[in-house]
């Protein structure tokens, strides 16, 4: 199956719907390894990593491992200014 894309704009007011939409296409993928592709992602703020710890969560819960690609340079730093590098920075980036 294909990697779950995220959008350009991934903040604050467009977290909840894509969270929801991601989960949802992580539940009809039967493959055990999830991939976010985040090479769209232009404009985000730490909203962007909070939908990625939850698709994480959601993709553990039911055995499933879970990574991001292609994580743009500024979400990479987010990431390690929030301490949650080791959890989302497994994948390399584009």
């Amino acid at each position: 199956m294909p990697p779950l894309n995220l959008p350009q704009e991934l903040t604050h007011d467009q977290a909840g719907d894509w969270l929801k939409s991601l989960v949802f296409a992580m539940q009809q993928n039967k493959e055990r390894r999830i991939t976010a592709d985040a090479s769209r992602l232009v404009h985000f703020d730490s909203s962007a990593l909070a939908v990625l710890l939850a698709c994480r969560r959601e993709a553990l819960l039911v055995g499933k491992t879970f990574d991001v690609a292609h994580m743009p340079e500024k979400l990479r730093q987010l990431a390690v200014v929030y301490g949650v590098s080791d959890l989302l920075l497994n994948a390399p980036s584009a």
